[in-house]
């Protein structure tokens, strides 16, 4: 029963939890712009009691509760993500989103009520022995909020020991959560390829070096990567999701570059270098047999997101005492989404692990501008990861 206590207590504060997610749903805000966000989370913090540091990762919030002992000297961080997205909501319900182009279609209001949560319950219990740190991050969606808290000495600050989040997952059932020990998500890459010719008339295509007929067989060329040089076991995606050449307006005019650019997805470092070298070696060599040029510039965004095993066993554990196993699943299968807590999970042990909400089935899924947080699974995030600061840094009398 120790362990279904944070759960039970949060029940009790549900319907707070609720007025603020479609709050900050109503308000959301990009990365490294959360102002109001921030703001309300670092009062409300303060009003429980806690120890609160801004300004970490430019918008980001820390807040420190140390439990009723401190003698183990252990200090375990929970992060949560607290910005929305550049895209319009289609929602009609009362707390849809009042900026016009910004929208919470990730969950991350969800996420930031659920570590809210969590601080009002261990605020007021601090029933363990050592320090929890509840990490309000910002600027996740593409802009590295992770890193920028690293940069600002977020681990050097607040020596976590090991480190916990979750985000919500609409194709697992509501009340259901998923992990893996070991890859979660897989590492994200921008590439861009700029082939330069020769503009002229289209009418006179021999007089020119027509970069988009080499656009087109580099396009066709890069699908091949994935199927004739990775290993069918390992996973990887290469997309070109962006072609710009020329002018829609002048039809008769062969532009002088083309430009092409996509995503790399991929879990282990060999394979991210490999598909680096064959789309360098395939737009130069293919360029150069129509007498243009390719210039590749590649960047890695986001490492792959890899719980560390130990961990991730005791995430499932803490879940499997509070749900029943059966509400549990251990060995989930990774999505070729990016993920930037890999950047926390680089630095300290810990794991990253999923909260089934539903709604996938009715076409509520992530980044679609008809998503919402589902409400009910707040007491459950939050329990879950109140139960894992107390189950690892537990009181011994």
């Amino acid at each position: 029963m120790a362990l279904r206590s944070p759960l039970e207590a949060i029940r009790k504060f549900h319907d707070d939890l609720t007025l603020l997610r479609r709050d900050l749903h109503a308000h959301p805000e990009l990365g490294f712009e959360e102002v109001r966000t921030s703001g309300i989370v670092a009062k409300a913090l303060e009003l429980l009691g806690v120890e609160v540091h801004r300004g970490i990762g430019k918008t980001g919030v820390v807040g420190v509760i140390r439990g009723r002992r401190c003698d183990s000297g252990r200090m375990v961080g929970l992060r949560a993500d607290m910005d929305a997205l550049p895209m319009s909501e289609d929602n009609a319900f009362d707390h849809r989103s009042s900026r016009p182009g910004l929208m919470h279609g990730c969950g991350h209001d969800g996420h930031t009520a659920i570590l809210l949560g969590v601080a009002r319950y261990l605020a007021k219990t601090r029933n363990f022995d050592g320090t929890a740190v509840l990490i309000f991050q910002p600027a996740e969606e593409g802009l590295g909020g992770a890193r920028a808290m690293i940069e600002d000495g977020l681990f050097e600050i607040f020596p976590c020991n090991e480190i916990y989040a979750l985000h919500n997952w609409p194709a697992l059932p509501a009340g259901k959560v998923g992990i893996n020990p070991g890859p979660m998500m897989a590492a994200s890459d921008r590439f861009e390829i700029v082939i330069e010719g020769r503009g002229g008339h289209g009418a006179h295509p021999y007089l020119t070096i027509d970069p988009i007929v080499a656009a087109g067989q580099i396009i066709t060329a890069t699908q091949s990567i994935v199927a004739r040089n990775v290993n069918p076991l390992d996973s990887a995606v290469v997309s070109i999701c962006s072609v710009q050449a020329g002018n829609p307006g002048a039809m008769s005019v062969i532009p002088r570059e083309a430009r092409l650019v996509g995503t790399v997805r991929t879990f282990r470092r060999t394979v991210q270098e490999m598909i680096e070298n064959r789309l360098r070696e395939l737009s130069s060599s293919i360029a150069a047999a129509f007498g243009a040029t390719a210039t590749l510039t590649y960047e890695r965004i986001y490492p792959a997101t890899i719980n560390t095993p130990r961990e991730a066993n005791f995430v499932a554990d803490v879940a499997s005492a509070i749900l029943g196993k059966e509400n549990v699943i251990r060995d989930l299968t990774p999505s070729m989404g990016a993920e930037d807590f890999s950047l926390m999970l680089q630095g300290r042990p810990g794991a990253y692990f999923r909260l089934g909400q539903g709604g996938a089935e009715s076409g509520c899924i992530l980044h679609s501008s008809s998503y919402d947080f589902n409400d009910s699974v707040i007491p459950i995030g939050a329990g879950i990861l109140a139960a894992i600061v107390e189950r690892s840094m537990p009181v011994v009398d």
